[in-house]
């Protein structure tokens, strides 16, 4: 019989492709709070769908009931950067109390298997509520982990390409209307990551669980600055691009390991990549010797940057 997997935010761009990976092998659930987007993501995905708001324990407990999944995949979460610095509220009642409720359930109904979906936001030093609540999430996780037989633990990767709030999306739209693409930070440089990689980093997770829980996976991503993506796009598309006011929150670079967690930090080869393993609270004999960062990370080329663009993954 076929083990089931259950999706938070399984409507989401991440969900969608998750179940459409996993539902060969595994009986896939996904849920999500907003009816029109169940309808939609069952379409693509021809999985089985149900309304679930993490915010509220009980909708959480209500579906685990039904479902009686054996694995929960943790993908529900708001994840707008500014929108959470203006409305920090809704960003800690999804991301902290909704993991929160998450674990409690997963916990309390005896899953085996429960992973966290987290950003390299979250890595020291943090410069936002959006990483933060998602830094509070890997610590929560990783600390329930060993007080019931669940096995809990995270992954953490950078942006996915033409996800929902992505700026490729963005980007998209302003150039369709005027030819104009604004960025707030032409020099900034953030690691970029296609959906499948996405996916492939939690079914890494997912397999070596045994030896994983408690921890945060990570693995390295190659990174590009705002100005590299943006001067491929222009060379492609045509158009120009003009540098707009900041936003909130946002930082000149960011993580996957900063500089205080690389002591606590291995390596590990997986399906014959390189990846990041974090024990939080450990220190580790062989541990990183230096920060994985946007900045110090290997540069996409052009032609990796131009299929970024110009290739976006199919729904």
């Amino acid at each position: 019989m076929q083990q089931k997997v259950l999706i938070t935010g399984g409507t989401g761009f991440l969900g969608r492709h998750l179940a459409l990976a996993l539902k060969a092998k595994y009986d896939v659930t996904i849920t999500g709070r907003n009816n029109k987007q169940n309808f939609y993501a069952g379409q693509i995905s021809g999985c089985k769908t149900m309304p679930m708001d993490v915010t509220n324990i009980e909708s959480v407990r209500d579906v685990i009931v039904e479902v009686k999944p054996d694995i929960v995949i943790h993908a529900a979460a708001t994840k707008f950067v500014d929108l959470s610095e203006v409305q920090p509220m809704e960003c800690i009642d999804v991301n902290v109390v909704g993991s929160q409720n998450v674990v409690r359930v997963a916990l309390d109904k005896k899953v085996k298997s429960l992973i966290g979906i987290s950003t390299d936001k979250a890595a020291p030093p943090i410069r936002n509520i959006y990483g933060l609540s998602k830094a509070a999430m890997e610590r929560m996780f990783s600390s329930m982990d060993g007080k019931t037989d669940t096995k809990v633990m995270s992954v953490r990767y950078g942006n996915v390409a033409w996800s929902t709030g992505s700026v490729l999306p963005i980007w998209k739209r302003m150039h369709e209307e005027t030819k104009l693409i604004g960025t707030t930070g032409p020099d900034m440089t953030r690691f970029f990551f296609t959906v499948n990689e996405a996916v492939n980093l939690v079914v890494a997770g997912l397999d070596n669980i045994d030896t994983l829980h408690g921890k945060v996976l990570s693995r390295t991503m190659r990174a590009a600055s705002i100005r590299e993506l943006l001067d491929v796009w222009i060379e492609n598309f045509g158009g120009k691009w003009e540098k707009i006011e900041g936003r909130p929150g946002d930082r000149n670079y960011e993580a996957l390991i900063s500089e205080v967690e690389t002591r606590f930090t291995t390596t590990q080869m997986i399906n014959g990549i390189l990846h990041y393993v974090i024990t939080f609270n450990k220190e580790q004999n062989n541990c990183l010797k230096e920060a994985v960062t946007s900045d110090n990370a290997e540069r996409l080329t052009k032609q990796e940057l131009l299929n970024i663009i110009t290739k976006p993954p199919k729904e």
